[in-house]
């Protein structure tokens, strides 16, 4: 099997210059809608969205939640 099988997710990833500043993995509309949001935070940086590689593990997805507190300094 090939080293870029179709696991059903694709690969978002920024990049500045060689090297990747974020990573996410999801399903495919998903993905879209991150790597647009990326596209937008990250203006002029490079965006990839390419299918997810075999053997690579997708990360557990986003939390739906805020994790911490926020507070004023």
């Amino acid at each position: 099997m090939s080293a870029q099988a179709d696991t059903g997710q694709q690969w978002i990833r920024v990049w500045f210059g060689e090297h990747v500043l974020a990573d996410y993995a999801a399903e495919p509309a998903v993905a879209d809608r991150y790597a647009e949001a990326m596209r937008k935070r990250f203006m002029g940086l490079q965006v990839t969205s390419d299918p997810l590689p075999e053997g690579h593990e997708a990360k557990e997805p986003l939390p739906t939640r805020q994790m911490w507190e926020l507070t004023a300094v």
